[in-house]
C-alpha cells in the first residue's frame, strides 16, 4: 500500500466509518477489514491517529483498527503476519513524539506502546525504556507528561507478563531503573508540595498529575518487580518513606477544596499509597515484616483515634482497615501449634503483631469500632426506608467489604474478635450489661448504639430472642444486627440444642415486615445449613415453613443481586437436605422457567439458577426426568460455544450436563442430541475437559450403542487432534474413554475408535516413559486382545505393515515390551486383565509367544498378576 497514495483513502473510509448511518457505516468497516493484511496499512493508520489537525473520532477510531491490528497480525507466527521492515519502523514513530494534546487519545496511544512492548520489549525494541527515561525528562509539561503515561502503561503491561522468562526480563528492567524511578517520584512529589501553598490550582494539578503517574510506575516495579525485595535498600527504603508521604499528602487535603479535581487527585493519590502496601503484603508478606509495626501504628492511629479527624476519608479509612485486616488474618504471621515447626519469620511477625495488639490498644479498636464505625447513618436509614433492596446490596453485595465502610468494619471487627477472642470478650461482656433488656423504641439513638454492641452467646435465650420479637418498626436496625450477629457466630460457638429455637426465630423473621432484615435473615440461613454442626433431622420440621418463605422473599425481590443472593440460599436448602426437598420443590419448579426467561440479560443470574437447577436434579434424583423440557433447552444453550452467553454459563452449563446424566434412568433422544455441542467443547482444550470426559462416558454407559453409532466418528476424529497437544493427564482421560467403550461394547468400541488404536500399539512398542499412559495403552490393549481377537489379528497385520515387519516378530517385540512394563500396571482389575490377555496368546502356534512365556512363568507367578 502506498502510504502517499492510500492515505487520503483510508481516511475517506475511516471518516464514513464513524457515521451513523448504517448504509455508509457498513461498506466502510467491511473496506477497513479488508485492508487489515496489506502491507502499509498500519503506517497509514499512524499517519493519520497522530494528525492533530484531523478530527477526534477519526483518528480515535484509527487507534483502535491499529491495536487490533496488534493483537491479529503483530506476533511473527500470526497468518498474515505484519513485515519486521514494517514493525521496525511503526515502532521507531510510535515514540518519535510524545505531543498528543487531548487526554483520551493520548492514553489510548500509550495503551497501544505498551501493547507492542509486551511483544518486542527488550528484545526487539531494545530502545523503548532509554527513550521514555529520556523523554520524562524534558522540561516541556505537555512532552513530559505524555512520556511519563506511556511509561506507566508500559510498566504497567511488562509486568503482567507471568513466563518465567518474561518475569527475569522485567526483574532485570525494574534493578536497572529503579533508582531513576524512585528519583523522579521524589522530585513530582516535593514539586506537588512546594505548588500547593502557592494557591496556583492548575499548577497543583500539574504536579499532582505527575506525582501520581510516577507512584502508579513505581508500584508496579515494587510489587513485581524484585524476587526478594527486602533484600534491595531501595525499595525497603521507599516503603518505609510512604507512611511520612502520606501524613504530608493528608495534610494538604487542608488546603484543597472539597470540590475540585484538585482534591479527586489528591485522595487519588493517597489510596494509591494504600494500595503500594497492600499489594506488596499480598505479594510479599515476609519481606512486609518490616513494615509490619509502622503500618499497625499509622493505621491504628488515623481510624481509631483523634489523629484522623478532619483528613481522613471512608475509601482511605476502608484501605487502613484492609491493611489491619490483612496482618492480622495473614497465614505467613501465624505459628504453627507446635512452634517448633514455624519458621523464624514467622515466629517474629507473630511477636510483633501480639507486642502490638495490647489489651489497651484492642479495647480503644473494640470501642470505636463499635460505638463509632458500626453506626447507622441517616442517610443509610433513609435508604433503607426508600430503597431497602439498594441498601442490601451496598452491605453485602460481592466484594463490598474491601471497598464500602460498614461491611469493612464488620468483617474487621469480627476478624479481630476471632483472632483476639479472649482479650476482647471481657470488653464486649462490660458494654452488653449496660444495655440488658429491651430499649425504648422512642430513644433512637440508643437502639442505634444497641444496633451495634449486641453480642452472642449464653445470652441467646435470655436476652437475644427477645430481641428479635420485638416486632415495633423502629426497633428493625437492631433484629437485623442480632440475626447478623447469630450468623456471624454460628461456626464460633453454638449449642446444637439450640438450633431449634433458631430455627423458629428464622421462620418468623422471613415473615418481618422489614425486607432488609428479611435479606439478612436470609443469609444467616445460608450460614447455619452451611455449618459443620448442621444436622438434618434437627432442620426438616422447618424445611416447609423455610423454602415457600424463601420463595416468596424470591419472588417479591427486584435487584438482580438481591435475586443471586436468596437463590443461593435456596440452593444451598436444597443441597444439604438432598432427596427430602421433593414435596417442597414443585413452585419452585414451576417459577424457574419463567425465572430464566426474565434473566436473558443478566448472565450471573442466570450462573445462580444453573447452580440451583444443579442441586435440585441432585435432589429429585431419577424424577428429574420431569424437568426435561425446561432442563436440556437450558443445557443445551448453556454449552453452545457459538452463544455469547456460554462464556458465562459453561461451567456450571457442564456441570448440570454431567449431574442429569448421572441421574437419568435411561437416555432420550433429546439427551442425546445434546452431545452435539461437545465437538466444539474439546476443540477448546480448557480446564472443562475432565468434566467434558465424565460427561462422555456416562452416555458410554447409558446407551453405549445408540451413542457410538450417532457419535462415535466424530468424537473418535476430535480425540486424534486432542492427543496431538493435549497433557498427560489428558491422554490418560481420552484413553480411559476408549477403554470404557471397549468394556461396555465388544463390537462396536474396537471398530469406532479403530484411528486412535495404532497410535497406542505404537505407544507400547516404543515403550511409552510415562507410567500412567503407558498403563492406560496396556488396558486398552489388552481389552481388544482379549475380547476381540480377530480385530487385534487384523490392527497386527496393519502396524507389521506400518514398521515394516514380520507380524510375528512385531508380537514379540510388544509382548516383550508389555511383561517388561507390567509393573507399570498399579489398578488391580487391568493388572488381571493384562495378564489373561497375555496368557490368551498361550495356544498360538508363535515361538515368541512360547518363548516369553516359559521366560516371564515364574515372573507372573510372583508378582501374582492373577491373584
Amino acid at each position: 500500500m502506498d502510504l502517499n497514495s492510500a492515505s487520503t483513502v483510508v481516511l475517506q473510509v475511516l471518516t464514513q466509518a464513524t457515521s451513523q448511518d448504517t448504509t455508509v457505516l457498513k461498506p466502510a468497516e467491511e473496506q477497513l477489514k479488508q485492508w487489515e493484511t496489506q502491507p502499509g496499512f498500519y503506517s497509514v493508520l499512524l499517519n493519520i491517529f497522530t494528525n492533530h489537525t484531523l478530527d477526534i473520532n477519526v483518528r480515535w477510531l484509527a487507534i483502535l483498527y491499529f491495536k487490533n491490528g496488534i493483537d491479529r497480525y503483530w506476533r511473527r507466527v500470526a497468518p498474515h503476519a505484519l513485515s519486521e521492515e514494517e514493525k521496525t519502523t511503526l515502532r521507531a514513530r510510535l515514540i518519535t513524539n510524545f505531543n498528543e494534546p487531548i487526554n483520551q487519545i493520548a492514553t489510548q496511544i500509550a495503551v497501544l506502546i505498551a501493547k507492542v512492548a509486551r511483544l518486542d520489549c527488550p528484545r526487539q525494541w531494545p530502545e523503548l525504556i532509554p527513550t521514555l527515561i529520556e523523554s520524562v525528562k524534558v522540561q516541556d509539561d505537555l512532552r513530559q507528561h505524555r512520556a511519563l503515561l506511556t511509561f506507566y502503561h508500559v510498566t504497567k503491561t511488562l509486568a503482567s507478563k507471568r513466563l518465567a522468562a518474561d518475569r527475569k526480563l522485567f526483574y532485570d528492567l525494574a534493578s536497572g531503573i529503579y533508582t531513576f524511578a524512585c528519583s523522579l517520584w521524589n522530585h513530582h512529589t516535593d514539586t506537588f508540595l512546594q505548588q500547593v501553598s502557592s494557591g496556583n490550582e492548575a499548577a497543583v494539578l500539574s504536579a499532582l498529575e505527575r506525582t501520581l503517574l510516577s507512584l502508579k510506575v513505581l508500584r508496579k516495579l515494587t510489587v513485581n518487580g524484585f524476587v526478594e525485595p527486602h533484600k534491595n535498600i531501595e525499595v525497603m527504603g521507599f516503603l518505609h518513606g510512604i507512611f511520612e508521604r502520606l501524613k504530608q499528602f493528608l495534610e494538604c487535603s487542608r488546603n484543597i477544596g472539597t470540590d475540585n479535581m484538585c482534591r479527586d487527585r489528591l485522595e487519588k493519590t493517597i489510596i494509591l499509597f494504600t494500595k503500594v502496601l497492600l499489594d506488596f503484603l499480598d505479594q510479599h508478606p515476609f519481606s512486609f515484616k518490616p513494615l509490619i509495626q509502622r503500618s499497625l501504628e499509622f493505621s491504628v492511629s488515623y481510624v481509631f483515634t483523634e489523629i484522623g479527624e478532619g483528613v481522613t476519608f471512608e475509601r482511605f479509612i476502608v484501605q487502613c482497615m484492609n491493611l489491619i485486616k490483612m496482618i492480622v488474618k495473614n497465614y505467613a504471621y501465624k505459628p504453627s501449634k507446635n512452634f517448633e515447626d514455624s519458621s523464624p519469620e514467622t515466629l517474629e511477625a507473630h511477636k510483633i503483631k501480639m507486642a502490638f495488639f495490647t489489651y489497651p490498644t484492642l479495647t480503644e479498636i473494640c470501642r470505636r469500632l463499635v460505638s463509632h464505625y458500626f453506626l447507622l447513618t441517616e442517610e443509610e436509614l433513609t435508604m433503607w426506608e426508600e430503597d431497602p433492596e439498594g441498601f442490601t446490596v451496598e452491605e453485602t453485595g460481592g466484594d463490598s467489604w474491601k471497598y464500602s465502610l460498614r461491611p469493612c468494619t464488620e468483617v474487621l471487627f469480627i476478624d479481630i474478635f476471632h483472632e483476639y477472642n479472649q482479650t476482647l470478650t471481657p470488653v464486649l461482656l462490660e458494654m452488653m450489661q449496660t444495655l440488658q433488656g429491651p430499649t425504648n423504641v422512642e430513644d433512637m439513638n440508643a437502639l442505634l448504639i444497641k444496633d451495634a454492641v449486641v453480642d452472642f452467646d449464653q445470652w441467646f435465650k435470655n436476652q437475644l430472642l427477645p430481641e428479635l420479637q420485638v416486632i415495633h418498626n423502629r426497633y428493625k436496625p437492631l433484629r437485623r444486627r442480632v440475626i447478623w450477629l447469630i450468623g456471624q457466630w454460628i461456626s464460633v460457638k453454638f449449642k446444637s440444642d439450640l438450633r431449634p429455637m433458631l430455627y423458629e426465630a428464622i421462620c418468623n423473621l422471613l415473615q418481618d415486615q422489614d425486607l432488609v432484615v428479611r435479606i439478612e435473615t436470609a443469609t444467616t440461613l445460608k450460614l447455619t445449613v452451611d455449618d459443620f454442626e448442621f444436622r438434618t433431622d434437627q432442620f426438616l420440621p422447618y424445611l416447609e415453613t423455610m423454602f415457600t418463605l424463601l420463595f416468596q422473599l424470591l419472588q417479591q425481590v427486584t435487584e438482580c443481586d438481591t435475586k443471586m443472593h436468596v437463590l443461593h440460599v435456596l440452593s444451598c436448602v436444597i443441597e444439604r437436605v438432598n432427596m427430602q426437598i421433593r414435596p417442597y420443590v414443585g413452585c419452585l419448579v414451576q417459577y424457574l422457567p419463567l425465572f430464566w426467561k426474565q434473566s436473558e440479560e443478566h448472565n450471573m443470574l442466570r450462573c445462580a439458577i444453573l447452580t440451583t437447577l444443579i442441586h435440585l436434579v441432585q435432589g429429585l434424583g431419577e424424577d428429574s426426568k420431569n424437568l426435561y423440557p425446561f432442563l436440556l433447552p437450558v443445557i443445551q444453550l448453556s454449552t453452545d460455544v457459538s452463544q455469547p452467553p456460554h462464556v458465562y454459563l459453561l461451567e456450571d452449563g457442564l456441570e448440570l450436563w454431567l449431574v442429569t446424566l448421572e441421574n437419568s434412568p435411561c437416555i432420550t433422544p433429546e439427551l442425546l442430541r445434546i452431545f452435539q455441542n461437545m465437538s466444539p467443547l474439546l476443540e477448546l482444550s480448557s480446564e472443562n475437559l475432565r468434566t467434558c470426559f465424565k460427561i462422555i462416558n456416562d452416555y458410554i454407559f447409558l446407551s453405549s450403542t445408540e451413542f457410538l453409532q450417532t457419535y462415535a466418528v466424530g468424537l473418535c476424529q476430535s480425540f486424534c487432534e486432542l492427543l496431538k497437544e493435549i497433557t498427560t493427564e489428558g491422554q490418560v482421560q481420552v484413553l480411559k474413554v476408549v477403554e470404557n467403550a471397549l468394556k461396555v461394547n465388544l463390537v462396536l468400541g474396537p471398530q469406532m475408535f479403530q484411528p486412535i488404536l495404532p497410535c497406542v500399539f505404537r505407544g507400547i512398542i516404543e515403550g511409552e516413559r510415562y507410567p500412567v499412559v503407558m498403563s492406560t495403552y496396556l488396558g486398552v490393549m489388552g481389552r481388544v486382545l482379549l475380547q476381540n481377537a480377530s480385530f487385534f489379528s487384523s490392527l497386527l497385520n496393519e502396524m507389521a505393515h506400518k514398521f515394516n515387519q514380520e507380524m510375528d516378530q512385531l508380537l514379540g517385540n510388544m509382548i516383550e515390551m508389555w511383561v517388561d512394563r507390567m509393573d507399570n500396571i498399579t489398578q488391580p482389575e487391568r493388572r488381571k486383565l493384562s495378564a489373561l490377555a497375555l496368557l490368551s496368546l498361550l495356544p498360538s502356534d508363535n515361538i515368541w509367544v512360547h518363548l516369553l512365556s516359559s521366560m516371564c512363568n515364574m515372573q507372573f507367578c510372583n508378582n501374582k498378576y492373577m491373584c
